[in-house]
């Protein structure tokens, strides 16, 4: 609860909250709507993900791990995931941005 809600948001709440539900401010949920994800690369997917911020190929990913490619296609995937994007141009873009990595 944040100081200042009105009396009808408390009772809504108490009443949320009683009725086993959890209640969560609309402006509290928006900012945490606007928050990336919260996530964690396990530190393969960070090496991966290092690699294709240099700009590596999966196979050239594969030889300098000494995984095989579907391991690295598989890493890659998840990663995709984990950054909420679509392809790993945006997956090097996002994590220089965010500063997972440096480039």
């Amino acid at each position: 609860m944040l100081k200042g809600i009105s009396q009808g948001e408390l009772v809504n709440a108490i009443r949320k909250v009683h009725a086993g539900h959890k209640y969560l401010p609309d402006h509290v949920s928006r900012v945490l709507a606007e928050r990336p994800p919260c996530f964690r690369l396990s530190a393969r997917e960070l090496e991966v993900l290092q690699l294709i911020v240099k700009g590596l190929s999966n196979k050239e990913i594969a030889k300098t791990l000494g995984i095989t490619e579907g391991t690295v296609k598989w890493h890659v995937n998840i990663i995709l995931g984990l950054l909420n994007v679509n392809d790993r141009t945006q997956a090097a873009i996002a994590a220089l941005q965010r500063g997972i990595v440096h480039f």
